[in-house]
């Protein structure tokens, strides 16, 4: 099974046609790192999708990227600063696209007039490989000193003389 812990990453990049493909694989990095192995296609490829669309026709290249991993979904979120592209015209394409290969997606409007186009991706349960125990491995230890004969009939002595009995011991 996928891990359930959740994991959260950003990326503030200037967009342009040779940061698609770095961008792309940084969010593949991550997927890989947080055992996501078969989101790595669909998601990178809706982002350099919305990447390469930002970097065709808005004219402020600041994006933001974000993933969201809860343990069920992974949420991509790409924001950009341009409040001239309009998702019904440049992005429409794009955005149907999106929309087939996703569980979900949306766009929604930031306070500065700026745009959030994200969409999720459920996980299927990963292959469960069996782990085998490993036999422990021989380790080189020191022999510990045999502890000094005490002979037997100074233990054995009078009752009456403990304190001698010890001291001579020693």
């Amino acid at each position: 099974m996928k891990t359930a812990v959740p994991c959260y990453y950003h990326l503030d990049v200037e967009v342009s046609p040779e940061r698609v493909g770095q961008v792309s694989r940084i969010l593949a990095a991550h997927l890989k790192f947080w055992d996501l192995d078969n989101l790595i296609q669909p998601v990178c490829g809706g982002a350099e999708m919305l990447l390469e669309v930002i970097d065709e026709h808005a004219t402020d290249k600041n994006t933001s990227i974000e993933m969201w991993w809860n343990g069920q979904h992974l949420i991509t979120a790409i924001g950009d600063n341009d409040r001239a592209l309009r998702p019904d015209q440049e992005l429409r394409g794009c955005l149907e696209h999106l929309a087939a290969m996703s569980d979900g997606w949306g766009c929604c409007a930031t306070e500065t007039g700026s745009k959030v186009i994200w969409f999720s991706q459920r996980a299927r349960a990963g292959e469960r490989v069996p782990l085998v125990p490993t036999a422990p491995a021989p380790r080189v230890s020191e022999g510990l000193d045999v502890p000094r004969e005490v002979r037997v009939a100074q233990l054995a002595g009078p009752a009456g003389m403990p304190d001698e009995v010890l001291e001579e011991a020693r």
